[in-house]
């Protein structure tokens, strides 16, 4: 299969074109396209993805089925510590000929692959795949304890720790004790000197 689009993951079906029941297969490695992936996890731009696909020209287009393979790198969302790891996601769609016009009723509101100039730009569709799959808040294990919310300190390394945090509607009166113990009231009672009339 090959390439005149400029694109890395787009590829030649002239062969498979209005041909129904013609197969080809598709195992190659590609690099991951730029911002692939959420804010804090993805594949890096470059990195390599392996395509273990089927192309099946059917009556209506390119049926593309199979497996993609990226290697996932991220920050845990609780401590920050690196994550990396393989996610294989399954694949199965449709590149259509002919796209319905916009407006049918009778077309769902949804992506549309199209095959254009005898290509199919697989790119949009490995998108969306596999970015649906990644976690929305990763973590780099289920229990991880995270960082301290007020000074940042690792709570794995140090379980017990903890701040004495008093309610803030209680702070003014803190504020008036404190007041008391450091400094006793020295001043002496005052007698009210009204003169009467």
């Amino acid at each position: 299969m090959n390439h005149r689009n400029s694109s890395s993951l787009a590829f030649g079906v002239r062969e498979l074109e209005h041909r129904p029941g013609t197969m080809e297969t598709l195992d190659v490695e590609v690099p991951a396209p730029k911002d692939f992936g959420t804010a804090l996890i993805g594949s890096p731009e470059g990195t390599p993805m392996d395509l273990q696909l089927r192309l099946e020209s059917v009556h209506d287009g390119i049926l593309v089925s199979g497996t993609v393979i990226v290697s996932v790198h991220g920050e845990c969302s609780r401590c920050l510590d690196p994550i990396d790891y393989e996610l294989p996601v399954d694949v199965q769609e449709l590149f259509v000929f002919e796209p319905s016009p916009k407006g049918d009723e009778n077309v769902e509101d949804e992506q549309v692959y199209e095959v254009t100039d005898e290509e199919i730009d697989l790119e949009p569709m490995l998108r969306d795949a596999v970015i649906t799959q990644l976690p929305f808040q990763p973590v780099c294990r289920a229990d991880c304890p995270g960082l301290c919310a007020q000074c940042g300190a690792r709570l794995e390394n140090d379980p017990d720790h903890h701040h004495d945090v008093t309610d803030p509607r209680w702070s003014a009166l803190q504020g008036l004790l404190t007041e008391t113990d450091q400094d006793p009231d020295t001043s002496e009672p005052t007698t009210d000197t009204r003169e009467e009339r």
